[in-house]
C-alpha cells in the first residue's frame, strides 16, 4: 500500500513540474514578463511579527524622527562648494575602506573599536556591517529590507557596544513616485526603534566561504556548504554561485543580453559584495558563465525567501524566449530595466547569435 501512495505522490510530483521547454520558452499566449502588481506595504504590526529572530526592535523614549534625519542627509540648500568640501572630507575619512572595499557600497557610521575598525555599507542588496582587522576585511550582511528598515544618518551611540551591533531608526513604507519609474520614495510608518543584532550571530559563517549565514538564508545559497551548486568552486569565488554553468547556443543568448559595465581598472572578479540579481526558473539563464557576479531568484512568492519575497532587488530581467514558426533559428527576447524595455529578434547562424533591436519602450 505504501508503494502504491509514494508511486502516486511521485506522479503527481512530476506531472505538476514544469520542464525546461515550460520554464524557458514562452508559448503564444504568454506573455514574457510577468505582469507587476504593487505589492501592499506592511504595516508596523507585519514587519515585527514576520522579522527574522535575529533582529532585536526596541521603542526609544528620545529619538530623531525619520523626517528630521531624512532632510538632515539631503543638505538642502548647501552651496556648491561646502558640498564639495563635506564629500572629500567623507572620502578620505574612509580611504582605508575604499582601498578594501572598492566601490562596492557606500559608507558611513565609522567607528574605531581596539584595533578594529567598522562601518557600514550599502549597495544595492541591502546594509553590511564592513571590519576591517589585521588588514583583513570582512563584510556582514545584516538582511534588514531597506523596504522596511530606515538607518539614521544620525546615529546618537556608538554602532558597536557590549557584543551587539545597534543602530537608531524608523520602520518605513516604500511610496512610488508619479512619473519618475524606478524611484521610489519612503514615508514613516514606525519613528524612534533601535534595532539590535548579536555580533556573534551577525558574524557566522558556518561554512567558512567568506559570506555570513545571513547573506546565504537571504539569497538562496547553502549557508552549510562552501559551493552550493557543487562546481568546484567556492561560492566566494564563484561568479554564479548558485548554479553550475554550462555552454549551448541558448546560455550564449543569455551571455550576450547580461549587463555590461564601462571600461574599470577595478577587477570585477574580485568585487565579492556586488551581485546583480535575476528573477527566472529558466535552466538556461541559470547556467550562463558571466564576467560579474549574478544570482537568481525564483519566479514563485512561495519560493522565494522572505527577504528577496519582501524587498526588491531586481535592477531589470530578460525575457524568457519565443520561438517563430517559420523559422528554426530565429527567436524572440527582450531585456528591461526600470525606464526601458528593448525587444529583440535573435538568429543563430554559423555557431553565432545575430542581435537585431525590433522595438521597445523608453519610459
Amino acid at each position: 500500500m505504501m508503494k502504491i501512495i509514494y508511486f502516486i505522490a511521485f506522479i503527481l510530483m512530476f506531472s505538476c513540474s514544469r520542464n525546461v521547454e515550460d520554464r524557458c520558452f514562452a508559448n503564444d499566449y504568454e506573455q514574457i514578463f510577468k505582469s507587476y502588481t504593487e505589492k501592499e506595504p506592511f504595516t508596523v504590526k507585519e514587519i515585527l511579527k514576520h522579522k527574522p529572530d535575529y533582529i532585536e526592535i526596541t521603542d526609544l523614549k528620545k529619538y530623531r524622527t525619520f523626517k528630521e534625519d531624512s532632510i538632515q542627509l539631503r543638505h538642502q540648500d548647501e552651496s556648491e562648494e561646502l558640498s564639495e568640501k563635506r564629500w572629500k572630507i567623507h572620502e578620505e575619512e574612509y580611504e582605508i575602506f575604499k582601498a578594501k572595499f572598492s566601490d562596492q557600497f557606500l559608507f558611513s557610521h565609522k567607528q574605531q573599536t581596539g584595533n578594529i575598525t567598522y562601518a557600514l555599507g550599502n549597495n544595492d542588496l541591502g546594509s553590511w556591517l564592513l571590519k576591517i582587522e589585521n588588514n583583513k576585511s570582512y563584510a556582514y550582511f545584516l538582511g534588514l529590507s531597506f523596504s522596511h528598515y530606515y538607518i539614521n544618518d544620525i546615529q546618537d551611540k556608538s554602532i558597536i557596544e557590549n557584543g551587539f551591533l545597534q543602530l537608531q531608526g524608523s520602520l518605513v513604507k516604500i511610496v512610488k513616485v508619479a512619473g519618475l519609474p524606478g524611484y521610489d520614495d519612503y514615508s514613516a510608518i514606525g519613528d524612534g526603534k533601535l534595532f539590535k543584532i548579536s555580533l556573534k550571530e551577525l558574524t557566522r559563517d558556518s561554512d567558512d566561504d567568506g559570506y555570513n549565514d545571513i547573506f546565504e538564508q537571504s539569497f538562496g545559497l547553502n549557508p552549510n556548504s562552501k559551493d552550493t551548486d557543487g562546481d568546484g568552486m567556492s561560492d566566494f569565488v564563484d561568479l554564479n554561485p548558485m548554479f553550475a554553468s554550462v555552454k549551448n547556443k541558448f546560455t550564449e543568448l543569455y551571455e550576450l543580453l547580461l549587463p555590461t559595465y564601462a571600461h574599470t581598472t577595478v577587477d570585477l572578479k574580485e568585487l565579492h559584495y556586488t551581485f546583480t540579481v535575476f528573477e527566472s526558473d529558466c535552466d538556461y539563464f541559470h547556467q550562463v558563465s558571466p564576467d560579474e557576479r549574478i544570482l537568481f531568484i525564483p519566479e514563485s512568492e512561495r519560493r522565494k525567501t522572505f527577504y528577496v519575497n519582501m524587498t526588491d532587488v531586481t535592477r531589470g530581467n530578460i525575457s524568457k524566449i519565443r520561438k517563430d514558426k517559420a523559422n528554426p533559428d530565429r527567436f524572440y527576447i527582450s531585456k528591461s530595466g526600470s525606464s526601458f524595455e528593448n525587444d529583440y529578434a535573435a538568429e543563430y547562424k554559423n555557431g553565432k547569435w545575430i542581435l537585431k533591436i525590433i522595438g521597445g519602450i523608453i519610459i
